[in-house]
């Protein structure tokens, strides 16, 4: 038998048995929260480290339970995209054992004092960086959610109660009993990390709305899911509706460097929410850079979807029509998560950043330019959670950004922004040092 891989058949539920069944999740979280939120970080890492060991050593049996959910999803025909989250391949399975072992390698920052500061009366005021308790975490279709969401609930001292969709239900299962066997191995609670066992979405219902338990709410996937517990949730919560990220390919600029960077924000992989989805080109580089980007985005298959501008350059250059279309005014908003690219050109760097401050989902923006002045007026005007110069928008990621994992990007501005890890999982609290003072 694969150690931890076995299955067991999802059991339906009625209303009464959802309720109870969350709220046992809910207090088992909170219980669990307090061992967590004291336990050394010594003992956090041995978790990390063994779980990077056990998804290393049950790779194979977890692509056989992942290849379930692949043909269930294959079957009832899940969208191209969808379906590539899904699959748990090994390269993917490599990277969230990788992500371990950097969460294992960073410092524990949870206890840290900072701002301590002498007062007139005599007391000393800081802050204290301590675990947020208890987070639920609601997310579609990628199973590696659930190392990631684990990995950094252990490493910030934190519990999670996770729900994962229907269509991952196998991997998910699989992934998490992995999880839980590290926490023992490592003498903490298994409940630390639990993983909602049923499909029945009523639990996303309950579990949005017990704040005696959750103390925040991280929705991960679809837009009418986020919005949907947006609208209902009765804690906190940390989101971002969609990704429609913006290149703004600039005069002056390295045209070649741009193709590039152009072509790997776009189609290094199409599904991800930090995969460019409009090009916004200045106009007196326009030419010789559509060109050359057309021609690539036309040999990969890649819509282009252009205003009259773009599109006579594109055409002009004998594109054929089913890769250049008109734009509609739907396009410059549009979450495309497939080879499809809006593309505008604009005068220069003023009018590229109000397009993108109007039509931008506040996720990730890049600048691809050689005038010093346009990129620091780009950083310091586009109202985004990432903001790039010359760099592609897939850097937007929490591995990437160092982070270990990410729980999620947040295009909130209050509490966590951009890409969600160790310190977004986290609270400050006032602390205050004296020696006796009493106030006058």
């Amino acid at each position: 038998m694969r150690r931890g891989c076995s299955r067991e058949k999802i059991q339906p539920m009625n209303a009464l048995n959802i309720a109870e069944y969350t709220h046992t999740l809910g207090l088992q979280a909170k219980q669990a929260s307090a061992q967590m939120a004291r336990a050394p970080a010594a003992i956090k890492n041995v978790a990390l480290r063994h779980l990077a060991k056990l998804l290393r050593d049950n790779t194979a049996a977890l692509q056989i339970d992942n290849a379930l959910d692949i043909a269930r999803a294959q079957a009832a025909g899940l969208a191209a995209p969808m379906l590539d989250r899904l699959k748990l391949t090994p390269q993917v399975l490599e990277t969230c054992a990788q992500g371990c072992e950097q969460l294992a390698a960073m410092a524990d920052s949870t206890g840290e004092i900072i701002g301590l500061q002498q007062q007139p009366s005599g007391i000393r005021v800081g802050q204290m960086r301590v675990p947020i308790g208890v987070f639920g975490m609601v997310f579609e279709s990628r199973p590696n959610v659930t190392i990631e969401a684990a990995s950094l609930s252990i490493k910030s001292g934190n519990a999670c109660i996770l729900r994962g969709g229907s269509e991952a239900i196998e991997s998910n299962k699989a992934l998490a009993r992995l999880v839980q066997q590290a926490l023992e191995a490592a003498g903490l609670p298994a409940h630390a990390v639990q993983l909602v066992q049923t499909t029945d979405r009523e639990v996303v219902g309950q579990l949005i709305t017990m704040p005696q338990y959750v103390d925040v709410i991280i929705p991960r996937g679809g837009k009418g899911l986020i919005e949907r517990i947006s609208r209902d949730a009765k804690v906190p919560v940390i989101k971002h509706l969609d990704g429609n990220c913006h290149v703004y390919v600039d005069d002056p600029c390295d045209i070649a460097m741009a193709v590039q960077v152009a072509d790997n924000a776009k189609t290094s992989k199409y599904s991800p929410c930090n995969a460019t989805e409009s090009l916004l080109v200045a106009r007196s580089v326009a030419h010789p850079f559509l060109i050359q980007i057309g021609a690539i985005y036309a040999a990969k298959g890649v819509e282009m979807r252009c205003d009259v501008e773009a599109a006579a350059i594109l055409r002009g250059d004998g594109l054929p029509d089913v890769c250049v279309k008109d734009a509609t005014e739907q396009d410059w908003s549009e979450e495309y998560l497939a080879p499809i690219i809006s593309i505008k050109i604009v005068e220069g760097v003023d009018e590229a950043i109000a397009h993108i401050n109007q039509y931008s989902s506040h996720h990730t923006d890049a600048i691809l330019t050689r005038d010093h002045m346009h990129a620091q007026q780009f950083l310091r005007e586009v109202d985004s959670a990432s903001v790039m110069v010359n760099a592609s928008t897939r850097f937007a990621d929490g591995f990437e950004y160092g982070l270990g994992a990410e729980i999620g990007i947040s295009t909130d501005k209050f509490h966590a922004r951009g890409p969600v890890g160790l310190a977004g999982l986290t609270s400050l609290k006032y602390v205050v040092l004296g020696q006796g003072e009493v106030r006058g």
